[in-house]
């Protein structure tokens, strides 16, 4: 989709900005005050994802929120550059095109991948990362549906994207598939999902990026990682398993992991208010930032 077709109710449509950065044409939402930090969707997802959790953060910080090429209302430019490294490296000349230095970077779930590689290689690091159920795993659990030989054999079919988006897109199947990670998500975040997962380019869009997915670099690299990371679990998360970011932090010199009991994968939607009261503490003692407490 275009921004052109974005509908007038979008979550935060106010702030949403169309920016050319080649080779795809961006969909950015910008907003709040303070200092900068990036957040990153996971695959499938949009901006919509973090409708509940930007209003903790707008007004002590500036949020930067893109949709990933291809997903929401990114334009893919080319169709080779939907992987983990071009993706992260196509970020980061958006950033630098913009003059944007988050201080900090928030990731969910194959996001957070994609924010510890921008923490690789950009070259002001960010003093530190957050990853909310990092999928930091080879397609554990109920995440074997991300399995990219299968996600390329459907990404090669030009007539599979629009068939999944028709038979998906029902409120009824969207509901069943987001509660089968363990989320319990209200009317309006079924809607807007269904609303992404009713586009045959958003379809085609994630199933690239679940064509091209890899992981073993930069899970072999985690050792090296030393900024702080947070990991953030939902406790009954059946996509990514909490156990994941358990693993992925014992590997890291400065990693943490704080669970949240009762939420399933998409913990920063069904519980924002909680996720904001883990992740909001941290960013001082971690980052050298001034972020204020509400009054």
């Amino acid at each position: 989709m275009r921004l052109s077709e974005m509908p007038a109710d979008w979550p935060f449509r106010a702030l949403s900005h169309e920016i050319a950065c080649p080779p795809h044409r961006w969909h950015v939402q910008i907003g709040g005050s303070g200092p900068e930090v990036l957040l990153i969707h996971g695959a499938g997802g949009a901006t919509q994802s973090w409708r509940s959790l930007l209003p903790f953060l707008m007004d002590r910080l500036t949020v930067i929120v893109p949709d990933l090429p291809g997903q929401g209302f990114s334009t893919l430019g080319q169709r080779s550059r939907a992987g983990l490294d071009p993706m992260a490296e196509d970020i980061a000349r958006l950033l630098a095109q913009e003059g944007w230095r988050p201080r900090a970077i928030i990731g969910h779930s194959a996001g957070a991948a994609i924010a510890l590689r921008l923490a690789e290689i950009l070259p002001d690091r960010p003093a530190a990362v957050i990853g909310i159920n990092a999928a930091l795993g080879n397609f554990e659990g109920v995440a074997g549906w991300l399995f990219p030989l299968m996600a390329k054999l459907l990404a090669l079919n030009p007539f599979v994207p629009r068939l999944f988006a028709r038979a998906s897109g029902h409120p009824s199947r969207v509901r069943s598939l987001l509660a089968s990670p363990g989320s319990r998500i209200d009317y309006e975040g079924v809607r807007l999902f269904s609303r992404l997962i009713s586009d045959p380019a958003h379809v085609d869009g994630t199933l690239s990026m679940m064509a091209q997915w890899s992981l073993d670099g930069l899970l072999a690299r985690l050792p090296a990682l030393d900024l702080p990371v947070l990991f953030v679990t939902g406790a009954n998360d059946r996509a990514v398993p909490p156990q994941t970011s358990d693993r992925a932090a014992a590997r890291m010199p400065a990693a943490e992991v704080v669970s949240i009991p009762g939420t399933g994968h998409l913990v920063h939607e069904e519980a924002a208010e909680r996720v904001a009261a883990v992740i909001l503490p941290f960013l001082p003692r971690t980052a050298p930032v001034e972020v204020h407490s509400k009054s």
